[in-house]
């Protein structure tokens, strides 16, 4: 099935939002092409069907257009922006949340021998891949479920079983695999990730958060970097001043009780890094973006 194919389905079917009738099934198209803008990414793979976007993770650059998907297997603070989009020419991608569990439903059932052994070092969160026929078919026909709705209850899961089996057995399968055995490096990664963004205002010692993660501190800091790009306290570096952005653009005028919320006991040093990272001090960029 050809990529023209998808991108003709995406854009007949995109909305406002990125949400589909299909759980967990998302779309998106952009019109133009923004500054980068900082998000979380989520455990999702993304497939780019028009368009280029690309993505910044700590000193990690990934690029991915027309043809190519990226799969991220832990929720990331990264800094993107879809390149080259217009109004005649629409950047439009498919994207599938991925569930830990339905991946490690497929893990148990595949037959042994199926899946090659995976190294013992964590991935990185995030990968880029040509997209093969197979998963480009399978995209195409979850979508064109949106054209049937009395079939998706019953077929939706069966062909999004078959794009994670894709996914599982291509080119990145070590990625996404690692996302569905709980005792993975890269779930304990994810582990201390989820524990760092419900706890970002506090500080931490990273021994603490490694054993928390049941790691040693040098496996520990060495799996982080390898999943991340970016060292723990870099990390929470990252979420502090993304929730600071969202909420000084709510909240403009109180940019120093902001930066003690979100952890900063230092004006100066809030100010300081809030414009390294987004290149304007708050109450400038709180201008810019509001």
């Amino acid at each position: 099935m050809s990529v023209d194919v998808l991108r003709e389905l995406l854009l007949r079917h995109a909305r406002p939002d990125t949400g589909t009738a299909i759980e967990d099934v998302l779309i998106s198209k952009v019109d133009r092409s923004e500054p980068p803008s900082s998000s979380m990414t989520g455990t999702v793979l993304a497939l780019i069907a028009q368009g280029a976007k690309r993505i910044a993770l700590g000193d990690r650059v990934y690029e991915y257009r027309a043809g190519q998907y990226l799969v991220a297997s832990v929720d990331l603070p990264v800094t993107g922006h879809f390149v080259d989009a217009t109004a005649e020419h629409p950047a439009v991608g498919f994207g599938l949340v991925l569930r830990p569990a339905a991946v490690a439903e497929l893990l148990l059932q595949a037959a042994p021998g199926d899946l090659p052994p995976l190294g013992g070092a964590a991935p990185s969160g995030l990968a880029v891949s040509d997209a093969p026929g197979e998963l480009i078919d399978a995209a195409v026909r979850l979508l064109r479920l949106l054209e049937q709705p009395r079939d998706i209850a019953v077929l939706a899961p069966l062909i999004k079983r078959e794009i994670l089996w894709r996914l599982i057995t291509g080119e990145q399968g070590a990625v996404v695999r690692q996302l569905g055995l709980a005792d993975s490096n890269l779930t304990h990664v994810a582990r201390a990730v989820r524990w760092i963004r419900d706890h970002y205002p506090q500080a931490f010692r990273v021994e603490d958060l490694a054993r928390r993660s049941g790691m040693s501190t040098s496996a520990f800091y060495r799996n982080f970097q390898a999943v991340t790009a970016m060292s723990p306290i870099q990390f929470q570096k990252q979420i502090r001043l993304q929730e600071a952005r969202l909420l000084l653009a709510s909240n403009p005028g109180d940019v120093t009780g902001i930066g003690r919320r979100v952890g900063y006991d230092s004006p100066s040093q809030f100010s300081r890094e809030y414009r390294r990272q987004f290149g304007a001090p708050p109450s400038q960029d709180v201008v810019a973006v509001s």
